[in-house]
């Protein structure tokens, strides 16, 4: 399978993506064996240390399976942002492939997806980046049409001549209007990456299934222990106000263990905006035009051979 793939100028990357509880760890694993190569994850919340249960981590035995980077890697007091995932995402990829491997890139990030995938110049860059990435997780979470609603407020005229969709655009125009600049009309959105030749896999479920699943997923992670392994981090000086504890499940559950509410309205929270969130990241997802979509709930055999037959077309295309 390998064969003829070694003289490509190009760098070929499988990315599979979906949203939280649809079922990509085992898809990527079952991928990754299959091409014998290695997972670099999409996932914004399981590159932290120390936040296993929360993040639905893959198990020891599932990492076992098929090695992963970018799962448990960096220390959740340390600000980390798109621009830092890109590099190191970058990395693995080119690690990867010069070992004679087709990366595999899986998660639901979006904004994690969209940074290999485009040229989007981090570069300019501030040195504080805390507030972009803030807002990025707020796109992320709320939705581009949630985003932009703060730049209507925040600088109507900007927002009167940059289209809702392009994210990054609205974010660096909040970003000037709170620094008090004038933001110029910038230019359409990046480009493609040229360095790779991507095949895009995304998984979906019918939606009440999906949303069972997230049910479920709450449900056991509270049951592992995710407000003991919150109060840990607490312990260990994390605060809710640093990047790392703003995912979904551990916002809800400082909040709880804060007084702010008990632990069945938390639950509940968790849930709602856990499922939310699925809906943006479909969203998210269905923007590119070059997705092949597999339905999981049609069947875990028929999608692994959807999966299967998608990849060997595509690391055998010359």
């Amino acid at each position: 399978m390998m064969s003829d793939i070694e003289n490509k100028d190009k760098i070929k990357t499988v990315f599979i993506v979906g949203p939280t509880a649809v079922g990509k760890t085992e898809l990527a694993i079952e991928a990754a064996r299959h091409l014998g190569s290695e997972i670099v994850s999409a996932d914004s919340m399981q590159i932290y240390k120390y936040m296993d249960i929360g993040s639905a981590k893959p198990t020891a035995e599932e990492q076992s399976r098929a090695r992963h980077h970018l799962v448990d890697e960096i220390d959740p007091a340390v600000p980390f942002s798109v621009a830092d995932y890109e590099k190191l995402a970058r990395e693995y990829i080119r690690e990867i492939w010069d070992g004679g491997m087709v990366p595999v890139i899986s998660g639901g990030t979006g904004l994690y997806v969209h940074s290999l995938l485009y040229d989007m110049n981090f570069g300019d860059a501030p040195a504080d980046t805390e507030m972009r990435d803030s807002l990025r997780r707020y796109a992320e979470e709320n939705g581009s049409e949630g985003l932009y609603r703060i730049l209507e407020k925040e600088d109507p005229e900007a927002a009167g001549r940059i289209h809702p969709n392009n994210v990054k655009k609205v974010i660096r125009a909040i970003e000037a209007a709170r620094n008090g600049k004038n933001i110029p009309d910038f230019e359409s959105g990046p480009a493609r990456n040229k360095e790779y030749e991507t095949l895009l896999i995304g998984l979906e479920r019918n939606r009440e299934e999906l949303y069972d699943r997230i049910n479920l997923r709450v449900d056991l992670m509270i049951k592992a222990g995710l407000v003991d392994e919150i109060r840990s981090l607490m312990e260990m000086g994390l605060t809710g106000d640093m990047i790392s504890m703003k995912g979904i499940g551990y916002k809800e559950m400082i909040a709880c263990i804060n007084g702010e509410y008990d632990l069945e309205t938390a639950v509940d929270l968790v849930k709602r905006n856990s499922r939310r969130y699925a809906k943006r990241q479909l969203t998210w997802f269905r923007r590119y035009e070059d997705m092949h979509w597999i339905n999981v709930s049609e069947g875990k055999e028929a999608a692994l051979n959807q999966m299967i037959c998608l990849i060997d077309g595509f690391v055998n295309r010359k």
